[in-house]
């Protein structure tokens, strides 16, 4: 199935996003934690990789169980980052033998150690190049990245809004969002999309917050904001995972919920690979999601 189908349909679209593991031995882990977030009866997983490219063959491996064993629609991902047109077009091939038509299309951060990207010999320096490659070269669902307080690169939130609907142009059907959370910025960049002629389904990608190391690691990559209040409450109580982890659930499902009641075409929530809070969080969404 085709993801910018499922928008036509007139329901939120729920989907979750999962990464290979470092270690083989834990792809059972990722596997079961799959097997438990099948139960919320999501619309697809997203399975990305890790930092330049690693992991991309595993990648691969585990949308295609996703999809062919798992019996989940999948959505895998491709980046410009250490790739040659020639390394796309296997990978591209590698997901047409496993039934797969969904990718999401990404130039990709700088490999691990470096500051800026750089575009590989013989492969392509823009995501917007990406999407046209994909879509001149196959039947594919194409999803690009927004960015609701502007790329960390380009901090122009026209500009950067002027980038995404190349990227549309060029093939795009749908755009998910880097993680945000003032949902005022979200509001502001989709209403700037609308403006500029951007007209495909804007889903806002929801980061559960787990552990406050990780939000903190997280936001910096990311350059995205966080707010002062939530950081102080969660400073107080960094010692204490378990309070740490109830705040982060309230505040990403009070999050999701005032999207939802706003319109929103989906919700994307990076799992980062757990599902207990994941199910704790669309327990608390359910009743307000409109799914068909």
């Amino acid at each position: 199935m085709f993801i910018k189908n499922l928008f036509e349909k007139g329901k939120q679209v729920v989907s979750f996003e999962v990464f290979p593991p470092k270690r083989d031995d834990d792809l059972d882990k990722l596997y079961d934690t799959i097997n438990e977030l099948k139960s919320l009866n999501p619309d697809y997983v997203s399975v990305t990789y890790g930092a330049g490219g690693s992991n991309r063959g595993k990648a691969v491996e585990i949308a295609s169980t996703v999809k062919n064993k798992i019996g989940i629609e999948v959505m895998a991902h491709l980046t410009c980052v250490n790739s040659t047109v020639e390394d796309i077009k296997i990978v591209l091939d590698q997901l047409k033998n496993a039934k797969i038509k969904n990718i999401l299309a990404l130039r990709g951060d700088p490999p691990m150690g470096s500051v800026n990207f750089t575009k590989t010999i013989g492969g392509f320096g823009y995501a917007s190049e990406l999407v046209k490659y994909i879509s001149d070269n196959g039947d594919w669902s194409i999803g690009v990245a927004g960015y609701p307080e502007g790329h960390i690169e380009n901090r122009d939130l026209s500009r950067d809004v002027d980038f995404l609907k190349k990227k549309i142009d060029n093939g795009g059907d749908f755009v998910i969002t880097q993680l945000f959370f003032d949902n005022a910025d979200f509001y502001k960049f989709r209403d700037l999309c609308v403006k500029k002629g951007i007209n495909v389904p804007i889903i806002p990608g929801i980061f559960p917050i787990l552990n406050y190391k990780g939000i903190k690691k997280s936001t910096e990559l990311s350059g995205a904001k966080f707010p002062a209040k939530l950081n102080e409450i969660l400073e107080k109580n960094q010692d204490n995972p378990d309070e740490v982890e109830k705040i982060g659930v309230e505040y990403s499902s009070n999050q999701a919920i005032d999207l939802i009641n706003n319109g929103v075409d989906g919700i994307h929530l990076y799992t980062m690979n757990k599902s207990r809070q994941i199910k704790s969080i669309y327990d608390n969404i359910k009743n307000v999601l409109k799914r068909i």
